[in-house]
């Protein structure tokens, strides 16, 4: 097949620059449509047909032949993700479906979207009043942050101990972005995960491509 199976649709210094890691871990080939949020490109008609809430990012599969029509489409950077990982089980980015490992990736896949992220968005933009806790799904920010310190203080270097996983990927992303932001609280434990993450070759290609997209 000459036409890689994947195209992700990205934009650097967004969400979908963790999956461009993901997709740099899987060793696999991958094609980028990129866009511009300047250029509003990921409103265009033609993008919106491809997800319609007019987001980064979105990835297409064309199947292992490349020739799945219509090709699949995943959104959403859990989902897509999940998918890669479970779709490319040789890259060794989840652990196998039915293993005792498979219970705390899944869960971990689960709390970036679902409890970190509108945690965070609730300490950086503070509701007027504070709702009554039990109809919240998330802890508070600290909180949650402190359940990540807690889990890579009793194994590491990874949320799965010593195999890193996609789980790292979207939770390490989300920390990364905070530490840039400088919102990321002064922690040793989370300073030296994203110090391990850094040293990783394909953030480091990653990032170098955003770079480069960036400056372009």
């Amino acid at each position: 097949m000459t036409t890689p199976r994947y195209i992700l649709h990205h934009a650097p210094r967004s969400r979908s620059s963790r999956i461009l890691w993901l997709m740099e871990e899987t060793g696999v080939p991958f094609a980028v449509a990129q866009h511009d949020f300047a250029k509003a490109t990921h409103k265009d008609p033609a993008y919106l047909a491809i997800n319609p809430a007019g987001k980064v990012p979105a990835l297409i599969d064309l199947g292992p032949a490349g020739d799945w029509s219509p090709p699949a489409v995943v959104t959403e950077s859990a989902a897509i993700c999940a998918y890669v990982a479970d779709t490319l089980p040789e890259a060794g980015l989840a652990p196998p479906v039915g293993s005792r490992e498979r219970a705390a990736y899944a869960s971990w896949i689960g709390y970036c979207p679902s409890v970190l992220e509108p945690a965070l968005s609730d300490s950086v933009f503070p509701r007027r009043e504070e709702p009554p806790a039990s109809t919240l799904g998330w802890c508070p920010f600290p909180e949650a942050l402190r359940r990540v310190e807690a889990t890579l203080q009793a194994g590491g270097p990874y949320l799965l101990g010593a195999g890193f996983s996609a789980a790292d990927v979207l939770i390490g992303s989300l920390l990364q972005w905070l530490q840039g932001w400088g919102k990321l609280p002064e922690n040793p434990t989370l300073a030296a995960y994203l110090a391990t993450l850094a040293t990783r070759p394909a953030v480091q290609r990653a990032q170098a491509r955003d770079a480069a997209q960036s400056a372009a």
